[in-house]
């Protein structure tokens, strides 16, 4: 035991160092967030493609924890909403209460080339229209699907870690 007490005190920390903070305007809204912010999901119609993405984001190897944005359960302790998927029409309403269920200073991110302008589904019967259609978009993260160092860095801009 006293073996592995020395190998550990000897190889000392071992990890990547922080990428550079990302490049962009910060939304006036996350100035007042101190650097955390709690994020509620919502999937308003997509493929969940991008919900993996997600998850990739908030795993162990991109850990968007260590940035200051952590996921929450309900829109009652969240600060920001993520929208994934074009809006459907049975998803417009749901989207539009989770959003007023957010305490203000509330920001919306669009995941996805589906939140930002419907992507693929664009046109389709059962979509109202992207997610800015619907509530007001602060953050737009690009990609069908993104890929989680775009969430990670979208997610930076607002946290300003």
């Amino acid at each position: 035991m006293l073996g592995l007490w020395r190998k550990i005190r000897r190889t000392g920390r071992v990890a990547q160092s922080a990428p550079p903070r990302p490049e962009g305007d910060r939304p006036v809204a996350a100035m007042g967030l101190g650097g955390s912010v709690q994020i509620r999901h919502v999937d308003a119609g997509s493929c969940n493609g991008c919900e993996v993405e997600i998850g990739s984001a908030f795993g162990p190897v991109y850990d968007a924890e260590r940035y200051g944005a952590r996921l929450v359960a309900s829109p009652r302790h969240a600060d920001a909403l993520v929208v994934t998927g074009p809006v459907t029409r049975n998803m417009a309403e749901p989207l539009r209460r989770t959003f007023d269920a957010v305490p203000g200073p509330k920001l919306v991110v669009a995941v996805g080339d589906c939140a930002r302008n419907c992507g693929v589904f664009a046109g389709a019967y059962g979509v109202t229209g992207a997610a800015s259609d619907v509530v007001p978009v602060d953050v737009e993260i690009a990609g069908c699907p993104p890929r989680p160092e775009a969430i990670v860095e979208g997610l930076r801009k607002l946290t300003g870690r």
